[in-house]
């Protein structure tokens, strides 16, 4: 099926809706669905962010200018996931506690806005998956158009592409959680120094970067294409993620691979599973 007909298929699933509100993180999945959304919906359709203790440091800003640039209905709330035990001790469905809020947000957002559906931005790759919020998903009604219509990551940013969108070519991102391996308690200061780790690496001019945080180890993950440029800097790289508060640095010379903390993914000897995406 061409991508023009994939998303008149997404605009036709969305049109019996009478108002919804968008999971908007400012991936390119969810700005998809908001930008149809609004296509179809007009001021029925609202985005709205998560303005999260887990989000990669500038998510947030860059969230909200491209609503603005996008002309979306655009509002923001604020979680506190860090506040929950249970997601706090890193169990192995951390990410369920952390949607199950979310959603519970999100719902409570939608009545008072007399918006009757919540959707979010899953798309068909995201079924192979290991990604416990999807259970959160079932469980609290939301809906997952790119998953109902079959669109796969490349068929995202295809129509991305073909819409103009300016992130289209936007890397993966994922909730700063993911770079602690399960079982390892995610504390403020844990994701404070991977938050500013990655900001500091990412400034050198990688597009992708992950620090996954094995203690007072950094193990740095990067596309493929990209390792060898960083061996070249590996001393500002060292430098700069000490200074984060590291100790030492390692570069994964396997290179960025997403889940690579999952159970059925890790290969090396950290404290239990880790989490899914990223």
């Amino acid at each position: 099926m061409h991508i023009t007909e994939k998303y008149a298929e997404l605009l036709e699933t969305l049109s019996p809706l009478r108002g919804v509100v968008v999971a908007f993180s400012g991936g390119v999945d969810s700005t998809l669905l908001a930008v149809a959304s609004r296509a179809v919906l007009g001021d029925r359709a609202l985005a709205v962010h998560a303005i999260s203790d887990l989000s990669p440091a500038g998510e947030t800003q860059a969230a909200r200018a491209l609503a603005s640039e996008l002309g979306l209905r655009y509002e923001e709330i604020e979680t506190r996931e860090l506040a929950d035990a249970r997601l706090a001790s890193n169990p192995p469905d951390r990410c369920y506690h952390c949607k199950s809020e979310l959603f519970t947000q999100l719902r409570r957002l939608a009545d008072t806005q007399d918006l009757d559906v919540i959707l979010d931005g899953a798309n068909f790759d995201d079924l192979d998956d290991h990604r416990p919020g999807h259970r959160a998903a079932r469980e609290s009604g939301v809906r997952s158009p790119l998953q109902e219509c079959r669109m796969t990551k490349a068929d995202v940013r295809r129509a991305a592409r073909l819409l103009a969108l300016p992130n289209w070519d936007k890397p993966s991102m994922a909730c700063l959680a993911s770079r602690i391996p399960f079982g390892t308690p995610i504390t403020d200061d844990a994701i404070a120094r991977v938050r500013q780790a990655e900001e500091r690496v990412s400034a050198l001019g990688f597009g992708q970067v992950r620090i996954r945080a094995h203690g007072d180890v950094a193990r740095i993950e990067l596309p493929a294409e990209d390792v060898e440029r960083a061996v070249q800097l590996r001393e500002s790289i060292s430098e700069l993620t000490r200074g984060a508060g590291f100790r030492w640095v390692s570069l994964d010379l396997d290179g960025y691979r997403s889940g690579s903390l999952n159970p059925e993914t890790a290969e090396i000897g950290e404290t239990g599973p880790g989490p899914s995406d990223a």
